[in-house]
């Protein structure tokens, strides 16, 4: 499966005055007193690309009248954006995938009105600065550069400014403009929940692994190579021809080029493999796991699986429970063929991403852009996710530097 990043930017189009911003002090325990930021009152509004309902590229909608995100938390965060990253889920979201789980998500009580998640503003990446902290906010400071990867039930990065968690947000890597910075975070925090908290990987056991990527020039699969070879891993990948020595200047191993037939067939005459990551689906488990060690704790991880589809089709509660026998039923299934069957998930994390800074950081992963918008771009920015065919990320401009800070 292709997975496609794009970055889109605004030359200026937003300038905050000096720091729109007010002091406040809050006393605690009555003894220890802390100040923080707050918004000035005038700050209601920010510029952003919405949507009012689902659909194609015609619903996307600029407006100068978004809210300005509030923070409600003691451990939030208000980003001002610099660069958001475009992945081929927000073009899925633009039209609907995954709704009534988003929808639950947000609101678990079912306490508001259907479609209250609009106007909806897409953008899974972010790249900018800290411009207010909540009271237990400690590892940040105002104007620290930080990047982050926006689960997809929160408001996204295509505005001037997007409110997260602490901990989904992590400090940016110094050798990265915030262009490039956004390029990363969310495919990156996708690979690190599937290789690590699913797959069970770590720099300190993946040395002399056998890895099958399964759709390797994918945003996942292109960061998944770089961060396998940093640990030491053996990488083989799948792709088209005209990708080979790309994803071969990444550090895999070994490609095989799956338009030139049955890829199983040059897959089954290799070693077998410690573990496999499947970012194609389809039929792909019918004969993949074929490929695994058998009886060695070898584990097949699927990045496509019928979750979100199941809810949106069936419904929370009925969608859960078809999805609970689906795995379940899997994961038996090929359990007493000696080989662990897992599905992995996109899972926001700023302690992961403080891992990748330093791998980045140290030369070891380099972000892959495809091409980069402007923010009045936005549109022709979906257009080329939708699309598909690049190697690399999209990306969006929102501002252009740190010079109105």
């Amino acid at each position: 499966m292709c997975s496609v990043r794009y970055v889109v930017y605004s030359r200026s189009l937003f300038h905050l005055s000096k720091t729109q911003c007010v002091s406040t002090s809050v006393s605690k325990h009555g003894s220890q007193s802390r100040r923080f930021s707050v918004s000035s009152r005038h700050m209601t509004i920010m510029p952003a690309w919405v949507i009012d309902k689902y659909g194609n590229n015609e619903v996307l909608r600029f407006t100068k009248n978004a809210s300005f995100p509030v923070i409600n938390y003691p451990n939030e965060v208000i980003v001002k954006v610099f660069a958001a990253g475009l992945n081929p889920l927000d073009v899925s979201m633009r039209g609907g995938y995954g709704a009534a789980t988003m929808s639950a998500k947000r609101d678990p009580l079912n306490i508001k009105q259907s479609g209250n998640e609009f106007p909806l503003i897409l953008g899974r990446d972010v790249s900018g600065v800290i411009m207010e902290c909540g009271l237990d906010v400690k590892y940040f400071r105002e104007r620290d550069e930080v990047w982050a990867a926006i689960p997809p039930w929160k408001q996204g990065s295509l505005a001037e400014f997007v409110l997260l968690s602490a901990n989904e947000v992590s400090h940016k890597p110094k050798s990265l403009s915030h262009m490039e910075a956004a390029a990363i975070p969310y495919v990156a925090t996708t690979a690190w929940s599937a290789l690590v908290n699913t797959g069970g990987l770590s720099k300190d056991n993946c040395a002399k692994k056998r890895i099958l990527i399964l759709g390797g020039s994918g945003g996942v699969g292109t960061f998944a190579i770089q961060m396998l070879k940093a640990w030491g891993a053996h990488v083989t990948v799948t792709c088209s021809q005209n990708a080979e020595q790309f994803l071969r200047g990444l550090g895999a191993d070994h490609v095989v080029d799956y338009t030139a037939g049955p890829v199983e067939e040059p897959l089954s005459a290799l070693e077998k493999f410690d573990l496999i990551l499947d970012n194609v689906g389809g039929d792909t488990e019918s004969w993949a796991l074929n490929l695994l060690k058998t009886w060695s704790g070898a584990k097949y991880v699927t990045l496509v699986t019928p979750f979100l589809q199941n809810t949106d089709r069936l419904g929370i509660a009925d969608g859960m429970t078809k999805t609970a026998a689906t795995v379940g039923c899997k994961v038996i299934k090929h359990l007493v063929k000696g080989v662990h069957y897992r599905w992995g998930f996109f899972a926001p994390s700023g302690p992961a991403l403080d891992e990748i800074r330093e791998m980045v950081d140290a030369g070891q992963i380099r972000p892959v852009v495809e091409e980069t918008f402007s923010f009045s771009q936005v549109p022709q920015a979906f257009e080329k996710v939708e699309k598909g065919h690049a190697r690399g990320k999209t990306v969006v401009q929102i501002s252009k530097g740190g010079a109105d800070l």
